[in-house]
């Protein structure tokens, strides 16, 4: 299999456990006071990222409409100030924003 499809298949996979880890929580601040759920997730983005990582640069020019730098970025906010994550952030994120990457993922795949 190809490098690429199987990067974007880990993007996939990390996108569906974060559902699968948010699914039963109705705000962000339930999900952030649910410890081991919100730390699982917190790992799935930064998979995301590290993924997004192994994309090189000629593909994520011919698909500029996914922001692959705005996720790089967010991968490195957790990494390195995990204690100062604003959870509602988060919480939008995962209500409003990755349903349409996990869409446009499929897309590529």
């Amino acid at each position: 299999m190809h490098k690429r499809k199987i990067v974007l298949k880990s993007i996939l996979e990390a996108i569906e456990k974060i559902e699968e880890y948010t699914k039963n929580f109705k705000d962000a601040d339930s999900f952030y006071h649910d410890q081991k759920s919100f730390d699982a997730t917190m790992m799935q983005f930064v998979v995301i990222g590290e993924m997004v990582v192994k994309l090189d640069e000629e593909f994520e020019s011919l698909h500029n409409d996914i922001p692959w730098k705005d996720i790089k970025d967010f991968r490195n906010i957790i990494a390195h100030n995990y204690f100062g994550i604003d959870a509602d952030e988060i919480w939008d994120i995962i209500s409003s924003e990755l349903n349409e990457l996990k869409q446009n993922i499929k897309k590529l795949i």
